[in-house]
Order: C-alpha cells, then sequence, then structure tokens
C-alpha cells in the first residue's frame, strides 16, 4: 500500500452548488417507544449493580433495566405463541 502524502492547493473548485441540508436531526434519530410508567420494588443490590454499570457506560439505570426486560419479554413471548 503507497503511503504518498497529499499535497493540497489552494485552486478555485469551480462551479460549487450549496445544497440544502437532508439529514434528520439528532431528535429525529432517536427512536421514541411508547412507554408506561411502574412502580418497581428491587432489591438494593441490584439497584447498586444497575447504578455502578450505567454510570461505567454512560448511560441511564432506569433505561438499562428497560433493555433487560424489554429483551426477555421478546426472547420467551417467541416461545408462548
Amino acid at each position: 500500500m503507497s503511503k504518498s502524502k497529499i499535497k493540497y492547493t489552494d485552486e478555485p473548485l469551480g462551479n460549487v452548488k450549496i445544497r440544502r441540508d437532508f439529514l434528520p436531526s439528532p431528535d429525529e434519530l432517536v427512536l421514541k417507544e411508547e412507554t408506561v410508567k411502574v412502580t418497581l420494588s428491587l432489591t438494593k443490590e441490584s439497584l447498586e449493580y444497575f447504578k455502578k454499570e450505567a454510570k461505567t457506560h454512560h448511560t441511564q439505570y432506569q433505561k438499562m433495566i428497560r433493555v433487560l426486560l424489554d429483551q426477555y419479554a421478546t426472547h420467551y413471548r417467541h416461545y408462548s405463541d
């Protein structure tokens, strides 16, 4: 593989057209799922574990628990159908 250095010049680019930004905004990239608020009692150890892991991965512990429950439900829903 050749590692020749690219040499840039300050030459005119020619006939350039500026295009309107067509990419979605960051808000549009976030999937919004319907959620329902519930009250759930967890053991102290479980809660501490999820809070520690969430901090390590820069996320919310509630989101981690929700994803875990979603995956569990999806897995076992397949077997009950």
